[in-house]
């Protein structure tokens, strides 16, 4: 209770949402703002690491190749084979980079000075889902046709027909509207709240160690800096984990698209 005094007194202020209210890099250019010069510097890894890991391969890989490899191999053999089968090494370029893409992306919530996982901001989840998602469209169409589709979609084969009048307006909404948009909100919720998490104990932990060192905060901030290592290290488990679903669930969705059956 002590605590609690202590920080009512003298206005602690917890982070919020002013963590996502960036400035402008460049006055007057209102939407270049610091998650979007990140993005593009996560593009510019990405594209470097991938050219270093695959321009020139050599028959025992080294160092950077080493790496890609393993990268490739995990994302072939976890994501893009149980729901594309032979035709994953086909989408293997587009699957690979969103893994690498979206990793990095989450990773610049813990860099130091950098420290903001641009997935935090709604607009980049959703510019990759909807993409995944007019493609899945587009396949969907192009291998069942389009009447064929929307009915493999909306009326899988094998129950009794009058479950269909149930069934067909569940299934549209769940497959146009809800995939999408959890396969977006689900990234952005993750970043956005472990951001929080991690400023709020990096707070407490500063305010208490050096804004308001007393005998009775000493301890509170010590556990503060504690807890904020503990985040930082199950943020980059989290950060790694929806990079692997966000790929995961595109190459679930392209498979589903190719092949009716699924």
């Amino acid at each position: 209770m002590k605590a609690l005094t202590v920080l009512a007194a003298d206005e602690f202020k917890a982070p919020g949402l002013e963590l996502f209210d960036l400035p402008p890099i460049i006055p007057g250019v209102t939407w270049f703002t610091k998650p979007v010069l990140l993005a593009l510097l996560s593009s510019i890894v990405v594209i470097a690491f991938c050219w270093s890991a695959f321009a020139n391969p050599k028959l025992v890989p080294r160092g950077i190749q080493n790496i890609g490899e393993y990268g490739y191999m995990f994302v072939r053999d976890q994501v893009a084979r149980p729901f594309l089968g032979k035709d994953a090494d086909r989408w293997m370029g587009l699957l690979l980079s969103l893994f690498f893409l979206v990793w990095i992306w989450n990773l610049m919530g813990v860099v130091p000075f950098l420290q903001f996982p641009i997935a935090s901001h709604i607009a980049f989840p959703i510019v990759l889902a909807v993409s995944v998602y007019v493609l899945k469209i587009y396949l969907g169409m192009k291998h069942q046709g389009g009447l064929g589709y929307f009915k493999n979609m909306m009326f899988p084969p094998g129950l009794p027909k009058p479950i269909y009048v149930l069934l067909a307006p569940i299934e549209f909404l769940s497959n146009m509207i809800v995939a999408p948009f959890t396969h977006a909100v689900r990234l952005f919720a993750n970043m956005f709240a472990g951001h929080i998490i991690l400023a709020f104990f990096s707070a407490v932990g500063f305010w208490f160690l050096f804004e308001q060192l007393t005998p009775l905060g000493a301890p509170v901030g010590v556990v503060a800096v504690i807890m904020t290592i503990a985040m930082t290290a199950f943020e980059m488990f989290i950060q790694f984990l929806q990079a692997f679903l966000f790929a995961l669930l595109a190459a679930m969705y392209i498979g589903g698209s190719l092949h009716a059956e699924h």
